[in-house]
């Protein structure tokens, strides 16, 4: 894997060149070997159309998931254009799929934006999700923040859900339930797979891993979200975690495109643990958490 790295004020972003479109390295300069993200050159799946590679880092794909359409090949070389201000990605046309994807990488007060965006190059419109997928380094623990979101004023309505897949065990060890968070732990001994999905009434989350919190915000808007109305998702195994967020679903006329924005930034913080006390304390001068 070729990568081109690029430094964006206190952050390094790598971007391989022959794959894609990926981010397979974010750290902060001052620690340009701490890569936040789990890189995994060997790992593959079986498709109609070949071997998927996962590769690790960030990705880009379309939801809801289906085989093999989410699993189309990208291992080819992208096209990358180191601009002004930002720099973009430009993947290979999914003709099969219909699609084209596109990762747009800027500096920001608030950290360094990361903008999806899917034309739809077929002949017919096609309803889909942007759909952000980052594999996150062995050993830390995602955030979900939960927050009751107030309904009705007599407190009668559902205000939140959450989705499972049917290989989750809600007895996993991995997970941690807490009054306005929900905590995964990534497992180096536990092989098999875990998934939740939820709607965060807060506008972000997180994975802590090396001292350092990963954080992705997100906008919040109504509408159709897939997955039974999840914008967020956390998957993991004994590999990896991956740390997920989705737009609303829309349907694309052909020529057209849908975009989806995250905000990432990295928090230097010592010995956090999945705990509800120690994440307020600690957390409530980074991140809104009411």
């Amino acid at each position: 894997m070729k990568i081109k790295k690029f430094e964006m004020g206190e952050f390094i972003i790598g971007i391989p060149e022959d794959i894609g479109p990926r981010i397979i390295h974010f750290s902060l300069k001052k620690y340009p070997d701490r890569n936040v993200f789990e890189v995994i050159p060997d790992l593959t799946i079986d498709t109609e159309e070949g071997k998927w590679q996962i590769y690790g880092g960030h990705r880009l794909w379309t939801s809801p998931e289906d085989k093999p359409r989410s699993y189309s090949l990208d291992n080819k070389p992208v096209k990358i254009e180191e601009k002004s201000k930002n720099i973009s990605i430009s993947g290979n046309a999914e003709i099969q799929n219909s699609v084209k994807k596109e990762i747009e990488i800027k500096k920001t007060k608030e950290g360094i934006e990361v903008n999806h965006r899917i034309r739809n190059i077929g002949r017919w419109p096609i309803k889909f999700a942007c759909w952000a997928l980052s594999v996150m380094k062995k050993g830390g623990f995602a955030i979900i923040p939960i927050k009751s979101k107030k309904v009705d004023r007599h407190g009668l309505l559902p205000d939140r859900h959450i989705s499972l897949w049917q290989y989750t065990d809600i007895s996993d060890k991995r997970l941690i339930l807490n009054e306005n968070f929900i905590f995964v732990q990534q497992d180096v001994e536990i092989e098999r797979p875990f998934k939740i999905g939820t709607f965060v009434n807060s506008n972000w989350i997180a994975y802590y891993v090396d001292g350092l919190l990963f954080v992705k915000k997100i906008a919040l808007y109504e509408g159709e979200y897939p997955d039974f109305g999840c914008n967020v998702e956390v998957y993991t195994n004994s590999q990896f975690l991956e740390l997920e967020t989705l737009s609303p679903l829309k349907t694309v006329e052909p020529e057209g495109y849908i975009e989806h924005k995250e905000i990432w930034d990295l928090i230097e913080i010592e010995n956090l643990k999945p705990d509800e006390k120690e994440i307020k304390r600690i957390l409530k001068d980074y991140l809104p958490l009411g």
